[in-house]
């Protein structure tokens, strides 16, 4: 019996049908919606190089404020569907912090969207999901 399902979320398509697909096929459980803001994130939005300085605490204010909307969005569609939603915010890398936060609490299954990189994009990038599947300790549906 899955009595708690992880559902990574960001503002993709796919990750907003990984939350259907919980919330369609997991109704009873409890549903986590976990935003992973990478650190990268914060060096890579500000273009510089060198020893140029740059305002960090803004950089991730604003990645907190775009993960609020990522989880009001994902609460309305829980709510569409008759389910409550729990939230999560970590910041690290996205496919260490997913497989992490399995381990660390009492998750049954993950369902994570697929980006549908293929060919050599995937191979150079890399996918979250796959390393997800890969590295989880519980099932893991790629919903595509």
């Amino acid at each position: 019996m899955t009595d708690h399902v992880l559902v990574p979320v960001d503002d993709s398509d796919r990750s907003t049908q990984a939350l259907e697909f919980a919330c369609r096929e997991y109704p009873d459980a409890t549903i986590t919606a976990l935003h992973v803001l990478d650190p990268g994130d914060f060096y890579a939005a500000t273009g510089l190089e060198g020893g140029a300085m740059a305002n960090y605490d803004e950089i991730q204010k604003h990645h907190e404020s775009r993960a609020d909307a990522i989880f009001e969005d994902a609460r309305e569609l829980a709510a569409e569907h008759g389910c409550d939603l729990e939230t999560e915010q970590l910041i690290g890398g996205v496919s260490r912090s997913i497989v992490d936060y399995v381990e660390e609490h009492d998750v049954d299954h993950v369902a994570i969207g697929s980006h549908g990189r293929t060919g050599a994009s995937r191979i150079l990038l890399g996918s979250v999901a796959e390393t997800v599947a890969r590295r989880s300790p519980v099932p893991v549906t790629i919903v595509r």
